[in-house]
């Protein structure tokens, strides 16, 4: 039986603020699978219902329409919910967030009528991380005027070097988009046509505003029922919870590194990632069906806007050195190597699948590349292998 808070069946959220926005994708094309598999495979769909309760002592979930469920084993795929943002004025309508799929009809209704986009719409995104930066590259192709506005320095500036952050800044000015950073968004106000205020006495006028400043892992469950829970519900290689009855998966956990090759990860780490979530998917099926397969996937990501596609091995956290193979000042083209006393950390990769696919090798097998053949375009990455 799978539960969801939500009307639809399990779909793929990636494509919310690209294809589906965009119109190429709809409703059905994003379902993980057609409804029709869990009939086949004997899969009970509880939609648009809610739990409300876990007791592990019985083993019963409470749902939100008082009803009361049995289970012998639990699976926790809570993911994580969008961050709000407490300002005056953000519960005024046409402030939007991006997370869920009636989030993006909810942003196409003020967009326009019957799909098409009124001619001169703006908008403005509050937050210049990757979901901003898509949900900006997806309405710039739909003719909106868009303006975003990021609080630090640059954007990206938590998960990228500045040498990324300026590229894609580089990118979105040229195809239209106003980036902005340094702003700090005081309040909001209007009513058919909003108005973002800054500290400075700024104001932006949009027909909506998105925001986009992160998520929250939902872990309110977990931690009323017991579960040991710490920047999300405590799970170990195999994604059990600290019950043995409950495992957890995906943007919800906190799971260890302790199997992974490279010891620069660090102890534990709770991805926002879907490679992450399907890995650790497999893990925690294997672990209710009395199996081991324990979790050792490495992390990587990817994000598209535009033409681009930002393929990310490894995670950057700590380093000291950042190693440009290609150009980025000019091109669409480039890999950002990050580097920690001489290793390898991460790779940004943009729109060089070769590079990625060499990078999540390098990093998986900890193999040290002289930093000067990393930058050298002469060599086919393919020999950092050998």
């Amino acid at each position: 039986m799978i539960i969801g808070d939500e009307p639809y069946a399990p779909y793929q959220r990636p494509p919310l603020p690209k294809e589906f926005m965009l119109g190429q994708k709809d409703d059905r094309d994003i379902l993980i699978r057609p409804e029709a598999t869990y009939d086949k495979h004997g899969i009970e769909l509880r939609l648009n219902q809610q739990v409300v309760a876990i007791n592990p002592i019985e083993n019963t979930l409470a749902l939100d329409n008082g009803e009361k469920l049995d289970y012998d084993k639990l699976a926790l795929c809570a993911g994580a919910r969008a961050r709000k943002i407490n300002l005056p004025g953000g519960e005024l309508a046409g402030v939007c967030y991006l997370r869920s799929l009636d989030d993006v009809k909810n942003i196409k209704n003020y967009l326009g009528v019957n799909g098409a986009v009124t001619p001169g719409c703006r908008a403005v995104i509050i937050g210049g991380g990757y979901i901003g930066l898509e949900t900006a590259a997806a309405l710039t192709k739909l003719g909106v005027n868009v303006t975003v506005l990021e609080m630090q320095d640059r954007v990206l500036a938590r998960v990228t070097a500045s040498e990324v952050s300026e590229f894609f800044q580089r990118v979105h000015t040229e195809e239209g988009v106003s980036i902005r950073t340094n702003i700090a968004v005081s309040h909001i106000e209007g009513e058919h046509l909003l108005t973002v205020c800054n500290d400075n006495g700024e104001h932006f006028d949009a027909n909506l505003v998105i925001i986009g400043v992160g998520v929250i892992p939902n872990v309110e469950l977990a931690e009323a029922a017991g579960l040991a829970v710490e920047n999300g519900i405590t799970v170990d290689e195999f994604d059990c919870t600290s019950n043995e009855n409950i495992v957890a998966a995906g943007d919800c956990t906190n799971h260890p590194t302790s199997l992974l090759a490279n010891s620069l990860l660090g102890g534990r780490l709770r991805l926002e990632s879907v490679p992450n979530a399907v890995e650790q998917a497999k893990t925690a099926a294997a672990s209710i069906c009395s199996q081991s397969l324990p979790y050792a996937s490495y992390p990587w990501f990817w994000s598209d806007q535009y033409d681009l596609k930002l393929q990310i091995a490894g995670l950057n956290q700590g380093f000291d050195q950042v190693l440009i193979r290609g150009d980025n000042k000019h091109g669409w083209s480039f890999v950002a190597w990050y580097l920690k006393e001489g290793k390898l950390l991460a790779a940004d990769c943009v729109n060089r699948p070769k590079e990625f696919l060499v990078a999540k090798q390098l990093l998986s097998r900890e193999i040290t590349v002289d930093p000067a053949k990393l930058v050298d375009e002469s060599i086919d990455p393919k020999i950092f292998l050998q």
